[in-house]
């Protein structure tokens, strides 16, 4: 096992057993009064994974941690979570996230680490770090896990 695997299979399985719980009717209501439906906050996370795969990769083969954001809004709407099946949400998103696990396991330790003096963190990332200072691909993937429970949070409250 490698060094995201043990800090995150463990998780990953777990939420994905107690969000099988919870009941399609339920996660078709929201979250709190003009919020997303705990299905969208699913499908966010699962566009998160999709986004931060693609950074996870393309990071490894750059001096810069520079990437394009996107209108988190206008992905869920344009991809109708509220209509989909909650336990293929589930499923996308668990198997997504240990396939993202495995990738993260292959980055070689001096490519986590190395600083990057030009980046855009502070736009991307859910804790923004100091445009100023020199960022690492490290730091971006403990921000992509600190997003992912803080939206596991919503769904699960």
């Amino acid at each position: 096992m490698g060094k995201f695997s043990e800090q995150y299979i463990e998780y990953i399985d777990l939420t994905e057993t107690n969000l099988y719980d919870m009941t399609d009717e339920f996660a078709a209501t929201p979250y709190g009064p003009g919020k997303w439906l705990r299905k969208e906050v699913l499908g966010h996370l699962i566009d998160s994974a999709a986004n931060n795969h693609a950074r996870f990769i393309a990071a490894q083969f750059s001096k810069e941690l520079v990437f394009n954001t996107y209108d988190e809004n206008l992905w869920v709407q344009a991809q109708n979570y509220k209509d989909e099946s909650w336990k293929d949400l589930i499923s996308l998103w668990a198997n997504y996230n240990m396939h993202i696990i495995h990738l993260l396991d292959s980055i070689p330790e001096d490519t986590l680490t190395e600083p990057r003096e030009v980046h855009n963190l502070d736009v991307i990332c859910y804790e923004k770090p100091s445009p100023d200072e020199p960022a690492t691909l490290e730091y971006l993937i403990s921000d992509y896990f600190e997003h992912m429970q803080h939206h596991l949070i919503q769904i699960f409250s």
